[in-house]
């Protein structure tokens, strides 16, 4: 089911898919029969991911071993046991410190199947939630990517390190400040990020070949359509009820707009001109 791109934004927000019975639309779910697609070069990631155990490190510190034990164990257990079968998604995971990314006295719970508090009134999502959005994209190396809601950072990095162009806008100036001093720590200078509405989008910067939203809307703001490319992907969150969302996808091509309803998820409030007031 789909609708019209002449639609405004408030036909958007849910025509299409907040109607919705459960199972009308097929939805992203767990295989338990999973493969790991990949090329060449991800075979000694699946080996990894299969022992437990990787070249280099008997190199590593004490506490370097420490977090790399649960981060492999979370891309085996909560990603690839779920469904996850992109490997770029899940090698940019697999090497990625996702304890940097959250405040020190949650860092030994970083790797656990569940969101955590990064301040402000945000969180960053479950390490699932990250990896289904992200291959949901169905993204290429170079493709250009809009992210709305740069939190701690950490969707960004792993949207870089699948090889795609990364813009990120965050309205909250200290999850900013810290997101760019993390990303430039970890070598990342060409993830581009603006301080600013995220449900504008970057309209100097489109349009972009896929757009992810890491915060749920009462629609799919229009603006953020305009700037999609035409063929073009978005994933957005969006629901009438704060806190209560459906996951979507959103197709364009031809000049056509589709949305597909991908399940129930929750989500901090995508605040903005086009999203939800302040409270």
């Amino acid at each position: 089911m789909g609708v019209s791109s002449g639609k405004q934004a408030a036909g958007y927000a849910f025509e299409a898919a907040e109607g919705l019975k459960s199972g009308q639309l097929t939805a992203i779910v767990s295989h338990p029969n999973v493969s790991v697609k990949g090329t060449a070069g991800s075979e000694k990631f699946r080996q990894e991911l299969r022992t437990g155990t990787g070249r280099g490190q008997s190199q590593m510190s004490a506490a370097e071993m420490d977090y790399r034990i649960p981060r492999q164990r979370m891309v085996r257990e909560q990603l690839v046991a779920r469904g996850i079968g992109d490997a770029r998604v899940l090698e940019a995971m697999g090497g990625l410190p996702r304890h940097f990314f959250v405040p020190e006295a949650f860092a030994p719970t970083a790797y656990d199947d569940r969101p955590l508090p990064i301040g402000h009134g945000q969180t960053i999502s479950q390490p699932y939630v990250v990896a289904r959005m992200c291959q949901m994209l169905e993204a290429r190396p170079g493709m250009s990517v809009l992210e709305v809601g740069t939190g701690s950072g950490y969707q960004a990095a792993v949207l870089y390190r699948m090889g795609l162009t990364v813009f990120s806008v965050e309205r909250l100036r200290p999850l900013y400040m810290e997101a760019r001093e993390r990303l430039t720590s970890l070598g990342m200078y060409n993830v581009r990020t603006l301080l600013s509405d995220g449900t504008l989008g970057w309209p100097e910067m489109a349009p972009f070949d896929r757009i992810i939203v890491a915060a749920g809307g009462p629609g799919i703001p229009e603006a953020l359509v305009d700037q999609l490319a035409d063929p073009g992907i978005m994933v957005i969150p969006a629901g009438r009820q704060r806190g209560t969302q459906r996951l979507v996808r959103v197709h364009k091509e031809n000049g056509r707009v589709n949305v597909e309803d991908c399940g129930s998820v929750t989500f901090v409030d995508l605040v903005g001109k086009c999203g939800w007031s302040q409270k």
